[in-house]
């Protein structure tokens, strides 16, 4: 097997988790091949919502259901929830915004990966200014998903990360020494 037919498959057996969860209870579906994501809210009543990941990628796949899980009602009417975004080569300011509101998507997105037997790398999203994850950024990653942890995770995501888990053979992704911000690059 390929390099990408296993990426294929692997996004595949993602989509039909997603879909098979949220499809029907939410219209909501799941959709690779995108060149870049985005979140499209259905135009009418009959069609679906849909969280479309870059390409074939399994890590884009699982931010962009983060972003969803994060996303309360009425940013789920909006395309890409409504949420700024600069591109790459924000200022320092821009970078500090950035990383203030990724850090539930990004905290979602680890238990994900956990769940799913796969590493978690943290985006800075930033790569022509160079930029890195902060150290603030990693440690309120690691806070949020061990509080996640402690507390519960609300219903949206518990339902996919459970899905994952059961699927992937990942059992125990909700203790709270799973997610400690030396295990983040």
């Amino acid at each position: 097997m390929t390099e990408k037919q296993r990426n294929d498959r692997q996004a595949a057996q993602l989509i039909s988790l997603f879909n098979g969860r949220f499809e029907n209870s939410l219209r909501t579906q799941l959709c690779g091949g995108g060149d870049e994501p985005i979140y499209l809210p259905a135009s009418d009543p009959q069609s679906f919502h849909k969280i479309i990941f870059t390409r074939d990628y399994f890590s884009s796949a699982l931010h962009e259901v983060a972003h969803w899980c994060v996303a309360g009602a009425a940013r789920r009417k909006l395309v890409d929830f409504g949420y700024w975004y600069a591109p790459d080569g924000r200022s320092a300011v821009q970078q500090q915004e950035f990383e203030r509101v990724e850090v539930k998507p990004q905290a979602f997105e680890w238990i994900f990966s956990r769940a799913c037997n796969i590493r978690f790398r943290v985006s800075a999203d930033n790569l022509t200014a160079g930029a890195s994850p902060s150290v603030e950024f990693k440690n309120a990653i690691a806070v949020q998903a061990q509080v996640w942890c402690e507390q519960g995770l609300p219903p949206r995501p518990l339902l996919f990360a459970s899905a994952l888990s059961e699927f992937y053979g990942a059992p125990s992704f909700l203790l709270p020494e799973y997610y400690c911000p030396e295990f983040l690059d």
